[in-house]
């Protein structure tokens, strides 16, 4: 029996590591058809024409399809049901989000023909056969251009390329705090495109079966039910029944794969069409060309100040890039998790303002924090530049305004509601593991060796499970065998996260069951048909309390029938390490010999939510040594310590930080997604998108200080998210500390040599 909180030890790890993952492409057969696309070279045109013939008399070819043959079988599009508004008040346009382009293209990589042949060379070489003839457009990428005027509009219906404008907070309250300031800071801070890059490429399997009328696909998601929803009401119109959606191993998703793509539908509608399995696997370019991407925002925010150093109000103004067309989730990230700009301060008023532009790039979806790296960044770059401009300590500053324990529960302005917490002792924490009174040493030492060191601090809270992700319910099915074997089956979605270490715990806690004789089972539309998935960092959130109302459920009827084995009356009854007795006397009965017993009296199904969102909070400090010569940064310590709640698998929570804070940092320092002006893309492969490796990064230290929530039964906040959601402005803020002695009081990202060695140059003047 293993409890939780014990640092144990994946159980898929053995699996996962020794070459025995099953993912998408594993399922490739030798009789499945193969599709490639012919994708758009230009960012922005009219398709005057498109001529197939000779690629449908190739070699193996079964099939070379546009979007008229979509739309002569009635195939629907993706849609979006965010119900943002324009500033004139009527509802954002919708634009239409087909599998493959009609007339116009509107980004690098949209979709045009699919081209079907027995294998994928020979798909590759029919395609390359396509020809297209373009009338050029200009193109725009960048969303604050595109909003200016007399910028190429990319949809008639969308005039100036606004999408929307969505208001959160007190605007007059925020403006009458802002008149009654002592000081006033302001901060223009841009946060840029970056993509997923998981180790699995996107890759789908469809089928379709004419003797039960049903599709399969094959894919990596994180929200198969979602998937199937999606796919049959808005692409195929069918009802969801008709379709199995089957997820294995998911090398990677971050969001990037939460969403439902063009290819999973064309691979269904083609194989119903041509007769055959038809298959689909992204190249590593189509992957850059094609997934959605993330972050990509123009920010101006102020922060009011009164005379006694107490943060005031906050306002923001923020226009984020949505890309050429708007998928299923895009509106979500720039808008919905804004509330985490009030960080764990008691900020009075707030008043944020989104600004969502259509550009000829690829729609944005949720990455790694969806809005919630973005809203830190902006609190903790003015809480910083605030403790300069003011001559105040950045920690004395921080505990002013922090919220204090006895303040919780809290309703910030933006609507967020913190339960719990001990934001004082955690900043305090943090610092001492830090050593930062050695700091200046260690600068000192730095500067003898011609180097500049720099440190940072950040406190981040963020909302997980949520807005939405917490209230939407989870399922559980327990199965008990005869042999002693116990399978559960989860609505959620492991995506190499660890979630079947983390259920097994939970039972073996709850229920003394072996944690060797479970086993968890995912991602199949048709063993778990319903299920919300796995995003938000919600897994333990809202998969957890179903598992443990479950095992709740589990020993009430168990306690009945271990009465009636036993003899003896209910309310005598106890269950404790996997044994129901008889209260004071000696005489049991196992939860398995009961089972074998009963039969499958004891096997329980449950839909189970939390009671709301959490509120993981951290903070984050750093120290970056420079090198001004060539403009190198160095990520030289970091310490991180977050409440995460109830910490289920030491263990596992570590390696999310660890994985969130080198994500974040590969944001600050390196990764960046890149356009030229005619929309053509610059970092299309890896040889151009950089990203870390481990050596770029130090051993973190890390810990945990729980604070658990009553919002759950296990009190666990989720950990998902948390290190990428502080670990952008602590490697700024420390940057800027590195080079502040040389007059730089701003850098934006990325922090590559090249920018950092410019800067220090453009100071040096």
């Amino acid at each position: 029996m293993i409890k939780i909180g014990n640092a144990v030890p994946r159980f898929e790890d053995q699996r996962l590591l020794t070459g025995q993952g099953n993912y998408t492409d594993d399922a490739l057969a030798e009789s499945d058809a193969c599709m490639v696309l012919v994708r758009s070279p230009v960012a922005a045109a009219k398709i005057k024409s498109i001529d197939f013939q000779e690629a449908k008399l190739a070699p193996g070819v079964l099939g070379v399809f546009t979007s008229t043959d979509l739309e002569a079988d009635d195939i629907g599009h993706f849609t979006t049901g965010f119900p943002f508004k324009r500033p004139d008040g009527n509802e954002m346009y919708r634009p239409r989000f087909g599998l493959l382009a009609k007339d116009v293209v509107r980004f690098v990589g949209d979709p045009i023909v699919a081209v079907i042949a027995d294998t994928r060379a020979q798909a590759e070489d029919a395609a390359e056969l396509v020809h297209i003839d373009y009338d050029d457009e200009t193109a725009v990428t960048d969303a604050k251009i595109a909003l200016s005027e007399g910028s190429p509009t990319l949809w008639p219906d969308a005039p100036g390329n606004l999408a929307f404008v969505v208001e959160r907070g007190d605007k007059e309250a925020t403006e009458s705090a802002f008149t009654k300031a002592a000081h006033v800071i302001a901060l223009d801070l841009r946060i840029t495109r970056v993509t997923a890059n998981p180790i699995e490429p996107r890759a789908a399997i469809g089928s379709f079966d004419p003797h039960t009328t049903r599709y399969t696909l094959r894919c990596g998601t994180q929200t198969p039910q979602r998937m199937r929803d999606t796919l049959a009401t808005d692409v195929l119109k069918i009802s969801s029944d008709q379709i199995h959606v089957v997820t294995p191993d998911v090398g990677g998703a971050f969001g990037m794969k939460n969403s439902p793509y063009a290819e999973y539908g064309l691979v269904l509608w083609a194989s119903k069409k041509i007769g055959r399995t038809v298959a689909w696997r992204a190249s590593r370019i189509e992957s850059m060309q094609s997934d959605f991407q993330g972050r990509d925002n123009h920010i101006h925010a102020e922060l009011a100040v009164d005379a006694g150093d107490i943060f005031s109000a906050i306002r923001v103004k923020s226009i984020g890039n949505l890309g050429a067309y708007l998928g299923p989730l895009t509106p979500h990230p720039p808008t919905a998790n804004v509330g985490g700009m009030i960080g764990p301060y008691g900020i009075g008023a707030a008043h944020i303002e989104i600004t969502g532009a259509h550009t000829n790039t690829p729609p944005t979806a949720p990455y790694r924090g969806a809005g919630r790296p973005e809203a830190t960044y902006v609190i903790e770059r003015l809480v910083d530049a605030t403790a300069i401009d003011l001559g105040i300590d950045p920690i004395e500053l921080r505990r002013r305004n922090m919220l204090k324990p006895d303040q919780l529960p809290h309703l910030t302005p933006l609507g967020m509601h913190y339960d719990s917490g001990d934001f004082p002792e955690i900043l305090s924490k943090c610092v001492a593991l830090a050593d930062w009174a050695g700091f200046e040493k260690r600068r000192a030492q730095s500067a003898d060796n011609g180097l500049l060191r720099g440190r940072g601090l950040a406190y981040s809270i963020e909302i997980a499970g949520g807005p939405q992700g917490a209230h939407q319910p989870e399922t559980t099915d327990i199965r008990f065998a005869d042999d002693g074997d116990v399978t559960v089956l989860m609505g959620s979605k492991e995506m190499g996260t660890g979630h079947a270490t983390a259920y097994r715990q939970i039972l073996s806690d709850h229920l003394g069951l072996d944690p060797h004789r479970v086993t968890v089972v995912d991602g199949d539309t048709d063993t778990i048909p319903t299920g919300t998935g796995s995003f938000g960092s919600r897994t333990m959130i809202a998969g957890g309390t179903a598992v443990v109302r479950a095992t709740e459920t589990i020993i009430e009827k168990g306690k009945a029938l271990a009465a009636d084995a036993l003899e003896a009356a209910e309310i005598d009854i106890e269950f404790s390490k996997g044994a129901f007795r008889v209260a004071g006397t000696d005489r049991a009965i196992s939860l398995h010999e009961l089972r074998k017993r009963v039969g499958d009296k004891l096997n329980i199904a449950v839909t189970e939510k939390a009671d709301g969102p959490t509120y993981p909070n951290g903070c984050h400090i750093c120290e970056v040594i420079i090198d001004p010569d060539t403009g190198v940064t160095t990520l030289e310590r970091y310490v991180l310590v977050d409440d995460v709640g109830t910490v289920i698998n030491p263990m596992i929570v570590k390696g999310q930080l660890q994985g969130g804070i080198a994500q974040g940092a590969g944001q600050v320092l390196m990764e960046q997604i890149v356009f030229d002006p005619d929309g053509q893309l610059i970092t299309g492969s890896f040889l151009d998108y950089s990203m870390p490796r481990a050596d770029d990064m130090p051993l973190f230290d890390i810990q945990t200080h729980a604070v658990p929530t009553h919002l759950n039964p296990l009190g666990v906040k989720g950990s998902g998210e948390a290190g990428t959601v502080g670990a952008l402005p602590a490697l700024v803020n420390a940057t800027l500390d590195a080079l502040r002695p040389l007059g730089v009081t701003h850098i934006d990202m990325p922090l590559t040599p090249e920018r950092v060695w410019q800067t220090i140059q453009e100071a040096k003047k």
